[in-house]
């Protein structure tokens, strides 16, 4: 098996959705310089990522909405019969500068990431993840779906078993609308109840497909941990998958403000390293973060995670300086946490029950 690889672009660097949108924030480039910084991404490992072309998009697209998508690019407007119906120049997905570039470069990371992980191996794609996708429109800051072309990908490639675990603060409708009943894909959801986009209730199985677990607010380290432990890991291991794609969005975390969770980055960078062992292909997209600080410290200890690297109790110089230098269109400034240090310390708690029984009636569900 090959050792991990890091796919990124420049396409993300100063690509902005709009000053005061969640996503005015820089997120892979602060991973790549940090990553760089500790010298953990020599050129060897890393892959720039292709622009996927419009024949390859649809094949979860339609035509119709790919062709709506480059000319919205094109032209820096949109009518309002295009808004209507595909959902773009929206307040959630307004129009700018590259955006039909930078989902197209995220979904070709995907696609490259697919084929790289071919006969076995590890791919971290951050620019990844964009997991509300539809195939006729944009939805929740997402143009194009990402995780369900890779998947189709992978599967295209002879692949008969993928399992897709979601452990992003919103749910992944659009990827379970695509697999909906699917016997080749096995998608594993937790998430935050009552939040965007108000799917994936615990006995919604998407036709067989899926085991949604929605957390209740402050849902914390130890929390995560029992569903980890009973959740998640029996029911890929059950499902004895030929390659894992983990969606790792970074807005469960504390500090970030689109959702009410409560966990540190130490819960992601765990179940990073414990489905690396569960499968032959492992791919770790991005997702959804929406703090510069906490996104770009949890990207990056992902990629050191995979590859491998010790993550120092404080950062060097160079990286702290990068941390530095994020800026964030909120008031106020991280505390030297934030600034200095990768690692977020345990955030741990009582276990509450309603987290027990959700866990306890997903097992009994599907016989784990």
């Amino acid at each position: 098996m090959a050792g991990p690889l890091f796919i990124g672009s420049r396409i993300y660097r100063g690509s902005r959705y709009g000053r005061l949108h969640p996503l005015s924030i820089e997120r892979v480039p602060a991973v790549i310089d940090l990553c760089r910084a500790m010298g953990w991404l020599p050129a060897e490992v890393y892959r720039t990522s292709p622009r996927a072309k419009a024949a390859a998009l649809t094949a979860f697209h339609t035509e119709d909405y790919v062709a709506a998508l480059q000319a919205a690019e094109a032209a820096q407007a949109v009518t309002p019969d295009v808004r209507d119906r595909h959902g773009l120049g929206t307040l959630s997905n307004p129009v700018f500068a590259e955006m039909f570039r930078r989902p197209a470069t995220a979904a070709g990371g995907g696609l490259l990431a697919a084929e790289l992980v071919a006969r076995g191996g590890v791919v971290h794609n951050p620019g990844g993840g964009t997991h509300h996708g539809m195939p006729d429109r944009a939805s929740g800051f997402c143009y194009l779906n990402e995780p369900v072309l890779t998947i189709r990908r992978l599967l295209s490639m002879g692949l008969d078993r993928v399992a897709y675990v979601d452990i992003d603060a919103h749910h992944c409708d659009g990827v379970a609308h695509a697999f909906h009943g699917s016997e080749s894909v096995r998608m594993i959801s937790v998430h935050e109840a009552g939040r965007w986009p108000f799917t994936g209730a615990l006995d919604d199985d998407a036709g067989g497909a899926a085991l949604n677990l929605p957390a209740p607010k402050g849902f914390h380290d130890d929390e995560f941990a029992l569903v980890l432990e009973r959740l998640i890991l029996p029911a890929v291991e059950a499902f004895r998958p030929d390659a894992i794609f983990l969606q790792c969005g970074a807005d469960a975390v504390t500090e970030d403000p689109l959702s009410r969770l409560a966990l540190s980055n130490g819960s992601h960078w765990r179940t990073v390293r414990v489905l690396r062992a569960l499968a032959p292909r492992l791919i770790v997209s991005g997702g959804g973060g929406y703090n510069p600080w906490t996104t770009a410290r949890l990207w990056s200890g992902v990629w050191a995670t995979l590859a491998g690297h010790e993550i120092p109790d404080r950062l060097p110089e160079p990286a702290r300086a990068i941390l530095g230098a994020l800026d964030w269109s909120r008031r106020g400034r991280p505390g030297p946490a934030l600034l200095e240090t990768l690692a977020d310390a345990p955030r741990p708690g009582a276990i509450r029950d309603e987290v027990r029984t959700a866990v306890e009636t997903l097992r009994a569900r599907h016989a784990l």
